[in-house]
């Protein structure tokens, strides 16, 4: 998600040490390999589609053993009170590092993702759009995904987070806008802000719920006309990109929208509609072959058009499979 601040702390803070005896108490066959093969990456899901050992984005989210297991950390997820998407425990190992990169999938137009750190160590350097941010263990953050991000671990022990998918309700953005603004690299105590504490509360297991239909079996044509919007302004705010070749990407995507809703309005998720759906993707892909969409790029994080058009208007706009589960059920 695209936040106005890099970093933005929030005011809540947890048990660092209960939540690191947890962590251990899980087995070496829980930490999942990261799934592009990164050196010393590695995970454990806690909630996930079905419950299950996967990384996957869509589809039903429900809590894993592993969170079952894990007493305080399900008391940290349903503190927060909202729908909760997948989250796991993330571990960088001493010495290595997440790779610098940007999110540019679909999931991270809507959500945000919560930082808890458990383990870290003064080493640990977190990098987003060329400032850095060592965060402390126990306490809660957010921060803007859309720019370029890495993380290096240059110290002797691994770090470990707890990390939360959410899109969000009015209440979990009301507690963000606390701290919206506030000095990142200065105690919120000190700037007149005052944490909540989530202390373990023994035998306690509170509610958790997930998300259910995070995924449209086609892409509602309201959205569709919101991100080619979104992908438009980006070309427009970049100075660099040529003029004309902005005006052409721009009026072929408002095509594009135009079209999907009409086809839309005829068929709504009917499967007679499918082949026509199928249509417009096919040649929105084509036409993006075009160099000119290669050296469009976005004002926010110089990534090319090309690579937003796929993530943003081609993968998510048509989930067939989903539909058919959804009508088994």
């Amino acid at each position: 998600m695209n936040l106005s601040q890099k970093y933005i702390p929030l005011a809540l803070s947890f048990d660092a040490d209960r939540l690191a005896e947890e962590v251990s108490a899980l087995p070496d066959d829980a930490w999942m390999a990261h799934p592009l093969g990164l050196n010393g990456n590695s995970a454990v899901p806690l909630i996930s589609v079905g419950g299950g050992i996967n990384d996957l984005f869509q589809g039903p989210m429900a809590m894993t053993p592993h969170l079952e297991q894990s007493a305080y950390h399900r008391q940290v997820l349903a503190s927060f009170n909202e729908v909760l998407g997948r989250s796991r425990l993330m571990r960088i190992a001493a010495g290595t590092e997440l790779t610098p990169h940007v999110d540019l999938e679909y999931h991270w137009h809507t959500h945000v993702r919560i930082h808890i750190p458990i383990i870290t160590n003064p080493d640990v350097v977190f990098y987003c759009g060329g400032e850095t941010m060592h965060m402390k263990a126990g306490s809660c953050w957010i921060f803007n995904t859309w720019l370029p991000h890495k993380v290096e671990n240059n110290g002797n022990d691994d770090r470990t987070h707890l990390v939360i998918d959410v899109c969000g309700s009015s209440r979990f953005w009301n507690l963000v806008d606390k701290t919206l603004g506030a000095d990142p690299y200065v105690d919120l105590r000190d700037q007149g802000i005052r944490s909540r504490r989530i202390p373990y509360m023994k035998g306690a297991t509170p509610p958790i719920q997930t998300e259910q239909f995070n995924v449209s079996p086609v892409l509602a044509p309201g959205e569709m006309e919101a991100l080619v919007n979104n992908i438009i302004q980006e070309i427009s705010f970049n100075p660099n990109n040529d003029p004309a070749g902005v005006e052409f990407c721009k009026q072929l995507l408002n095509a594009y929208a135009m079209d999907w809703r009409q086809t839309w309005l005829a068929f709504g998720f009917k499967k007679e509609g499918w082949p026509h759906y199928d249509a417009l993707v096919r040649g929105l892909m084509a036409r993006t072959q075009d160099g000119v969409f290669r050296r469009l790029l976005l004002a926010s994080n110089n990534t090319p058009v090309a690579e937003v058009i796929l993530k943003h208007l081609i993968v998510p706009a048509m989930n067939f499979d989903y539909l058919e589960s959804l009508r088994s059920a």
